[in-house]
């Protein structure tokens, strides 16, 4: 190093390198001196940048470089120069520890990164726990299968939303998430139920994708008037569907779910003789689904051979020739378009849906002429054709069936009161709605009459009719008008007995240490009488009445009150007028939940449908049930 501050051209260059004026050269040398302690024992030649070669301070020899590289720097100090070579380590060791605190601008963006992404969440936490509990209401909600946790698409999505979340296993969803879940809701059902006095049931059987049965059951109750519905199981159910077994399996369910018997007020089912007879070994009050029954009426009304053919055409119009015929759609759409009819596909009705066939047989007569001028046009069609005789049976069948194809629907509802219209609608259908008119054709009669026939047999039942009967008198839009002169009587008393019933059940005897409480208050202090004191005594008495007369008052006063306009919720009026008619708001708690039609069970089979697919037609019962339970009652 002395050698090298007493060579004076080593000082003539670094005199020139510290000068003011800076060329190209200048720059790159610079550059590789921040680049490198290295540099300090070596230097360029103004001559040598373009061949990037260094000249040595030491003894003047010119050493190869390539762009910033120093590894022939180190060998040649190496070899050439010990001493120097050993401080250079030292100095550049130094340096590096020094450099350790800062680091380089690509990792210093990483950090950056980090920082903002922040470290993941710590399982069990309160933020992990909310959005886990989350995904596993996605998972239970929407019917998708747990693997939906592990796909790339779902997992990119949720580090999208939160990078910190780390999203778990389909097994702990599986395993532990869903089944916390179910126990939570189940708990908090079972709190809720625990607090109804009466209560309905719907039920029914299905099978599974898998040809598994399943037994369905469904509650009904008033909560603070209002109607609530939830799903209480879906059980497996492998024995043979006798009705003893299904009595013994409606059984549990009450057991299962802490349900009294006495507060049950109706089961309603399907006409099926197995669910009729499990009812009847049960002693349990069973209504008619109204859904089955119509369909089942509809169905006898339709008993005619001209009806058979028409709608076996309709089938085959539908079936053989354009469902599964891209040509003859095609062509179908360009007659549609030629003659100005609606782009609209046909039909097919569904054998358990009497609408359906409605539906069918409206598209039919939208799309005649289409239909005719495409099947026309081919031999092997041809004989499909409508004939005028088939257009005039179908046209019949229309006119019948059209004005019922709402009813279904609006009594199959579990947000509203629908049991107490059925005596009303029963009554439509033989005033109006099915009435025989002038207009209509011999078979359009005949179909009108079959279905009232049919109806009005099945629902003559004496305890059906009871049940209908007291479910329309306690709604205030009806009360009396549709129920038949010569059983209003009979109906008065029954409603008396059942409100005498509900008010005994309500009465709490007084405990004992209240009791003792008031034997131990001193008397009050003796005043002197006033006169009115003697009237009042002798008033109370003369006007006491017993239970009964204050239940007959109460329903005569309910009678005469102003009219409830017809879309007016019927609970809702009953909230408000609570108060004024306390006892037989008793009775209306208890009947008013009972459902018309068994559709909340059927919609139990379309939300299982959904869960046991074909891509899942492994899952355990425990698990339908599970999962079933959960997508009904979130």
């Amino acid at each position: 190093m002395a050698a090298a501050a007493n060579n004076p051209e080593i000082e003539e260059e670094t005199e020139r390198r510290e000068g003011d004026t800076e060329n190209e050269d200048e720059l790159v040398v610079k550059k590789k001196t921040n680049g490198s302690l290295i540099w300090r024992w070596f230097g360029f030649q103004a001559a040598d940048v373009e061949q990037k070669n260094a000249l040595c301070r030491q003894c003047r020899k010119k050493v190869a470089t390539k762009g910033s590289s120093t590894t022939n720097l180190f060998h040649h100090l190496q070899q050439k120069h010990k001493v120097q070579y050993e401080e250079c380590i030292k100095l550049r060791a130094a340096t590096q520890t020094v450099k350790t605190c800062q680091p380089p601008a690509s990792k210093q963006i990483t950090l950056h990164n980090s920082l903002t992404r922040g470290v993941p969440y710590e399982k069990k936490s309160e933020k992990w726990r909310e959005i886990t509990k989350a995904v596993a209401y996605h998972l239970a909600k929407d019917m998708v299968p747990t693997s939906t946790v592990e796909q790339t698409g779902f997992v990119k999505l949720l580090k999208a939303v939160d990078p910190r979340y780390e999203l778990p296993g389909r097994n702990y969803f599986a395993r532990e998430a869903l089944p916390e879940m179910y126990t939570e809701v189940r708990e908090r059902l079972l709190a809720r139920l625990a607090l109804v006095s009466h209560f309905a049931l719907t039920t029914d059987i299905w099978s599974s994708r898998t040809c598994e049965p399943y037994l369905s059951v469904t509650i009904h109750f008033l909560d603070g008037w209002e109607i609530k519905s939830a799903c209480l199981q879906t059980s497996y159910f492998p024995q043979d569907h006798t009705g003893e077994h299904i009595a013994e399996a409606l059984q549990d369910v009450l057991v299962n779910w802490k349900l009294k018997p006495t507060g049950l007020v109706a089961i309603t089912t399907d006409n099926g003789t197995n669910v009729v007879k499990a009812a009847r070994l049960n002693k349990w009050m069973r209504m008619q689904c109204f859904g089955h029954r119509l369909h089942l009426a509809i169905g006898h009304g339709m008993d005619d051979s001209r009806i058979t053919r028409a709608i076996s055409l309709c089938k085959r119009n539908d079936v053989s020739s354009f469902s599964y015929s891209w040509k003859k759609r095609r062509e179908l759409a360009e007659v549609q378009v030629q003659l100005g009819l609606p782009g609209h596909q046909l039909i097919t009705e569904s054998a358990t849906r009497w609408g359906s066939r409605l539906q069918m047989i409206n598209r039919v007569l939208e799309q005649e002429r289409a239909l005719a001028k495409v099947l026309s046009a081919d031999k092997k069609t041809r004989p499909i054709v409508l004939t005028w005789q088939d257009i005039e049976v179908l046209e019949a069948v229309q006119k019948a069936l059209k004005p019922l194809q709402d009813f279904t629907d609006a009594l199959s509802g579990e947000d509203y009161v629908t049991l107490s219209y059925v005596r009303p609608v029963l009554h439509l259908f033989n005033t109006s709605l099915l009435a025989p008119e002038e207009g209509d054709s011999e078979l359009c009669n005949s179909i009108k009459t079959k279905i009232v026939d049919y109806l009005n047999e099945k629902y003559a039942d004496p305890s059906t009719s009871e049940l209908m009967d007291i479910a329309s008198f306690v709604d205030p839009r009806f009360r009396s008008t549709y129920i038949p002169t010569e059983r209003m009587d009979a109906l008065k008393e029954k409603v008396m007995v059942e409100t005498e019933s509900l008010l005994d059940e309500d009465q709490v005897p007084e405990p004992a240490d209240q009791r003792e409480a008031a034997v131990a208050v001193p008397p009050a202090t003796k005043k002197k009488k006033s006169l009115a004191s003697f009237f009042k005594h002798s008033t109370t008495t003369s006007t006491q009445l017993t239970q009964r007369e204050a239940i007959d008052n109460e329903m005569s006063s309910y009678l005469q009150s102003a009219c409830v306009d017809g879309d007016a919720d019927p609970l809702k009026w009953w909230k408000e007028h609570e108060v004024a008619f306390p006892k037989l708001s008793c009775i209306a708690k208890k009947f008013l939940c009972v459902p018309a039609t068994s559709s909340p069970s059927e919609r139990v089979f379309s939300c299982s449908g959904n869960i046991v697919t074909c891509h899942r037609a492994s899952l355990k019962p425990d698990t339908v049930d599970r999962l079933v339970f959960l997508a009904q009652n979130l």
